[in-house]
């Protein structure tokens, strides 16, 4: 029931991974919350890209039935939700582009395991995720959100819905050379840019240059999260969801 919203998840992780804001905004908004290509209960193909990732969405929509949609991305979400934006313009209402940035060569976590590679020189595969893992919540973030994620990534692992190396290498791919700078000017779409402060990987200057670049756009940061802030400050951020969504 209600005006739908399409909610779309970050690399590696799945629809579950926003369990809380489907939870929340079902009744008030018709909720879709895709696992995206790749990902997930989704098809695994070896190769695609940002564009196949729209054109699922939009295929997506009218399978559905669904004309206009407010859309909510969090990381790779926001980024597929400017360029759905960018492609069909009428179809989508408004915009929630949480821990974004409007550009990159590369995923921003292969970024950030190539810029401490020196670091991490001699760590298996899995050593480097834990590493990266922990850099993406704030220092304040309370150890028992932490383990919240570690249960919900252990209890996903358990239903062989982890990710291999080359299926997080596909994803990533997808994802290189995200450049949508040129069209935010003349996006009419009212939009809420939201980023956390601690966030290695898109931090607060990436959201703040994305707010400038579109007509219409409200930026705000949260003070107590890093990458992970949906989880790091859910109340806060359920209730800033529900406040522009309306």
């Amino acid at each position: 029931d209600g005006d739908p919203v399409l909610l779309l998840h970050g690399v590696t992780v799945d629809a579950t991974f926003e369990r809380r804001e489907i939870e929340a905004l079902t009744g008030a908004h018709h909720v879709i919350a895709p696992d995206l290509r790749g990902h997930g209960r989704s098809t695994r193909p070896e190769h695609f890209t940002l564009a196949d990732h729209v054109a699922d969405l939009m295929a997506l929509l009218d399978d559905l039935g669904v004309a206009r949609t407010a859309v909510v991305g969090v990381s790779m979400g926001s980024y597929l939700a400017q360029s759905l934006a960018l492609a069909v313009p009428d179809r989508v209402s408004r915009m929630v582009l949480v821990v974004a940035k409007s550009n990159a060569l590369t995923s921003s976590s292969e970024r950030l395991l190539a810029e401490h590679a020196h670091e991490l020189a001699g760590l298996t595969r899995e050593q480097q995720q834990l590493w990266l893992g922990a850099q993406m919540f704030a220092p304040v973030t309370p150890p028992e959100i932490v383990q919240q994620l570690i249960d919900w990534s252990t209890d996903r692992a358990e239903r062989g819905l982890a990710m291999t190396a080359a299926q997080l290498q596909a994803a990533n791919d997808a994802l290189a050379g995200f450049d949508v700078r040129d069209g935010l000017p003349d996006l009419r779409i009212p939009a809420l840019v939201i980023s956390g402060r601690y966030d290695v990987l898109n931090p607060p200057s990436d959201g703040e240059e994305l707010a400038g670049l579109l007509p219409d756009a409200r930026f705000e940061v949260f003070e107590r999260s890093g990458h992970l802030l949906t989880w790091e400050e859910p109340e806060h951020y359920i209730e800033t969801l529900r406040e522009f969504l309306g």
